[in-house]
């Protein structure tokens, strides 16, 4: 059969690729995985108890609202609210199947073959390889030494076709919070030019200070002409497998995404939705605890990595992510990703996934180190590198 040739020149799923790597291994001795950031927590007990009640309910497996389920999009709206120190509102939230559905949504509605989006480097591979599959180019934006994507080096990328610019903070694959004055300053670059602000603030609550609003855009009364924000139930409440994100954005936007929600899942799955707001409204200690442990498990990465085991050196630590560097310039990086795994037991994703050539890079998760997996990990560097 004659198939897609757009979507056959995409690359295949850098996880799905590490999964079948794993399949590979002809011995049964235990991988210390860190590479997927699904957190290895249960949900809160006050979720589950949800889950089950609309199991039970004859209306639970009934579709939702394309839109999304009313009390989710109000508790999520009033979240933001307080967070931000803004105003959003229930009307501009649509809930989705997850952030990468929000993702894929928003740029369809945005974007058609031969226009681009500006997007900072290191890269989400899934944001990558939405827009190649839609013949949408990505513009990559160089950040400098400390990762940092800075907004007066984005627009001299500013071209006729240019329909967006995308910022994920804090970063997939490199952990780095942007600060606050800076994506200021790239609502500001946008709006001059009549183009919208894409956040991805997927890992929004995993930010070293969690004190002060990640950003002060919902404050201005005028956000909705250029701020779209893409959200995550996913880490935060660990219910990767329910499927719930959320876009925040203008009704003329949203009416688009909504077109197209409806072609592609209708709704957003029921129960995700309901053990979302269960999530929001009656786990907030809960929510407190787990940041505060994924804040402990970047330390213990962290401290096990500052002595550089084995030449690996970590270039930014923050999120769910450390982007460490590897010694080895005689090899590429998926070689030294294969040997990390068959020969040390050990699996994280080459930084290939995430940028456009091969700089030497290593993604590795937090979400299942804990003290001794910090200490194992360090121990297999270490010997990798002799």
């Amino acid at each position: 059969m004659r198939l897609n040739p757009t979507i056959v020149r995409g690359i295949d799923s850098p996880m799905g690729a590490a999964q079948a790597l794993l399949a590979l291994r002809d011995d049964d001795r235990p991988v210390l995985n860190l590479s997927q950031a699904a957190p290895v927590y249960p949900p809160a007990p006050a979720v589950v108890e949800r889950v089950v009640e609309v199991a039970r309910d004859p209306d639970g497996g009934t579709y939702a609202p394309v839109p999304g389920v009313p009390a989710l999009r109000q508790a999520f709206a009033e979240e933001l609210t307080r967070d931000y120190a803004g105003s959003v509102d229930a009307s501009d939230v649509v809930v989705t199947a997850g952030c990468n559905q929000a993702f894929s949504l928003v740029a369809t509605a945005l974007a058609g073959p031969g226009d681009e989006m500006i997007t900072p480097l290191p890269s989400y591979f899934n944001h990558d390889m939405w827009l190649r599959m839609h013949g949408v180019a990505p513009k990559y934006l160089e950040p400098g030494p400390d990762l940092v994507p800075r907004a007066a080096d984005a627009e001299a990328l500013i071209g006729p076709r240019t329909r967006a610019i995308v910022l994920i903070t804090p970063g997939n694959p490199s952990g780095v919070t942007i600060p606050p004055a800076e994506i200021e300053a790239f609502a500001h670059l946008a709006r001059r030019h009549d183009l919208p602000l894409i956040l991805d603030e997927t890992y929004r609550s995993f930010r070293d200070d969690i004190t002060t609003p990640a950003h002060r855009l919902f404050a201005d009364p005028d956000w909705r002409r250029t701020v779209i924000s893409l959200h995550s139930f996913s880490k935060e409440l660990a219910i990767p497998g329910y499927r719930v994100g959320a876009v925040v954005g203008t009704p003329e936007l949203t009416r688009e995404v909504l077109k197209l929600m409806d072609c592609v899942a209708i709704c957003a799955p029921r129960i995700g939705q309901e053990a979302a707001w269960a999530g929001l409204t009656r786990a907030g200690e809960w929510r407190a605890e787990r940041v505060a442990e994924i804040a402990q498990r970047r330390a213990w990465l962290g401290d096990a990595l500052a002595s550089r085991p084995g030449g690996f050196e970590v270039v930014t630590l923050g999120g769910f992510f450390a982007w460490v560097r590897h010694p080895f310039t005689d090899r590429t990086c998926d070689d030294v990703v294969r040997e990390l795994l068959f020969t040390h037991d050990t699996l994280v994703l080459p930084g290939t996934a995430f940028l456009p050539e091969d700089r030497r890079m290593l993604r590795i998760s937090v979400g299942r180190v804990d003290a001794d997996a910090a200490a194992l990990l360090a121990e297999r560097l270490t010997a990798f590198g002799r």
